[in-house]
């Protein structure tokens, strides 16, 4: 039935900054851009390398989500990369912190963690 995740839906509290975020530090291409004058809200759809994407809106008045302790519903957004190296090099040129690499020990695998400009926490997962 489920072919994959067609997106990912972030609401921040200031546009102009998440924006600048995900599409300059973290390279995201814009697919849409969009004014919602009706809910005062923006709506942007970017689009990752492998088709998937991230819709950013703005909602005026959207209150924080709790991030600690962890509460209920989604814990963090991954992205793959290819080279944990180059990816935590490009955040950390770009003034983003990074916390420091691990290793699953279930598989093998290096991933890290970092935070978009509302403290939403992002992963990057070694493909």
């Amino acid at each position: 039935m489920l072919a994959g995740i067609h997106h990912a839906a972030i609401i921040c509290s200031d546009y102009a900054r998440s924006r600048h975020f995900y599409t300059e530090i973290l390279g995201l291409r814009v697919i849409a851009e969009n004014y919602r004058r009706d809910r005062d809200s923006h709506k942007l759809d970017l689009a990752l390398p492998d088709g998937s994407q991230l819709e950013l809106f703005s909602l005026p008045g959207a209150p924080a989500r709790p991030s600690y302790p962890e509460a209920r519903g989604l814990r963090h957004l991954a992205f793959r990369v290819e080279s944990i190296e180059d990816a935590v090099a490009q955040l950390s040129a770009a003034g983003v912190t990074v916390e420091p690499v691990r290793t699953d020990p279930y598989n093998g695998k290096r991933f890290t963690f970092f935070a978009d400009p509302d403290q939403l926490p992002l992963e990057l997962y070694e493909a």
